[in-house]
């Protein structure tokens, strides 16, 4: 990956993995089950050429939701 900075409102799935606390094949895990924490996560998706990323606003308010904090 090149060393270009994406927006703070990005997230790579490195980045998404990292924050819940998962590894990067158990987020594309996560992203192939028909459950609706998986569809909260594919809605954030956002692609841009060959690159998938993750909306950060659209992942915290799923945190949010999911957790009560």
């Amino acid at each position: 990956m090149s060393d270009v900075a994406l927006p703070s409102t990005l997230l790579t799935l490195e980045n998404l993995a990292a924050l819940l606390h998962r590894t990067p094949s158990g987020v594309r895990a996560t992203l192939h089950c028909h459950t609706e924490f998986a569809g909260r996560l594919k809605s954030a998706r956002v692609k841009l050429g060959r690159r998938i990323y993750f909306r950060r606003d659209l992942i915290d308010q799923l945190i949010v939701e999911s957790t009560g904090i």
